[in-house]
């Protein structure tokens, strides 16, 4: 299995809509598109960054893979907050691999 292999999941007590978009939603390949976009942007990004990146693709879809990625090691959350489209503070994401070509 892919490190970045996972699976969609909706609660028991969602309704059944939840459910079958649960089926039809391929979270590992999500995953790893959300990574290979957040490895892209040598000084970490944000989450409108990689909404920009791809289209067709919203933030509600694209926030919820950061955590998984971060458990995973393949992420982290840098500290850093920039200023997104809304004007809210988002938090700043960097590719792990990134952080160790610094050192």
């Amino acid at each position: 299995m892919s490190p970045l292999g996972t699976s969609a999941m909706a609660r028991g007590t969602d309704p059944d809509t939840s459910h079958i978009a649960a089926e039809s939603f391929d979270a590992a390949a999500m995953e790893m598109a959300v990574y290979e976009v957040i490895k892209s942007f040598r000084n970490g990004c944000i989450a409108d960054d990689v909404e920009q990146r791809m289209p067709g693709c919203r933030s509600h879809s694209i926030t919820p893979r950061f955590a998984p990625l971060i458990r995973k090691g393949l992420i982290v959350d840098t500290g850093r907050r920039n200023k997104a489209l809304s004007g809210r503070p988002q938090r700043v994401v960097m590719a792990t691999s990134l952080i160790e070509e610094l050192l």
